[in-house]
Parts: structure tokens; sequence; C-alpha cells
């Protein structure tokens, strides 16, 4: 239980008689308290799924990750390759007739 910190309608004189009555009898009542987790309930409800995305959103999806990926500065010869080899492959989904189901 909770004790209420103030009485809005209290005076300001009876206000501090009151609230150091209440802290020190609080303080001296008050006693630790242990609690247990409880256990979760078991997951019943499935993964929601979302509407798909429209072709000419994902293409234009593609095109932005791509201008993205042109703008990142390689630190290594092995990351320049890595994003290289991303960049091709946003490029054969852009130019495909049909794009792949994400």
């Amino acid at each position: 239980m909770r004790t209420k910190g103030k009485d809005t309608s209290i005076t300001e004189e009876e206000g501090t008689d009151v609230t150091t009555t209440s802290v020190s009898a609080t303080t001296a009542t008050t006693a630790p308290v242990t609690e247990k987790p409880l256990p979760s309930p078991p997951i019943t409800e499935a993964a929601k799924l979302h509407e798909p995305i429209p072709v000419n959103q994902q293409r234009e999806l593609f095109k932005w990750i791509l201008e993205e990926k042109r703008k990142v500065k390689p630190k290594d010869p092995e990351e320049k390759k890595h994003i290289d080899e991303e960049k091709a492959i946003l490029k054969q989904f852009i130019r495909a007739k049909s794009v792949p189901s994400i």
C-alpha cells in the first residue's frame, strides 16, 4: 500500500505537521518486501503478417540503398569488395523484370 504524500485541502500550517508525522510513520513501518518475478505466460498469438510491399516501392527502396552504398567510404580493400558485391546485387534487383519477395 502506498500512502498519499499530501492532502491538497489541508492548509500550510497543518500540512507541515502532517507531512513530518506521515514521513516518520512511513519509514518506521516500512518493511523490506522481496518480490518474486511472475512466470510469463506462453505466447499463443501468431506473428502478424503485413501487406506485401508493392514492386515499384521495392525498386525505389533498392535505388535508395544503392545511392547510400555509393556514399560509403571503404576502409580497406576487403570492405570495398564487399560493398561492390552488394551494389551489384542491388543493380540486378533494380534491372530485373520481377522483384523477389522479401
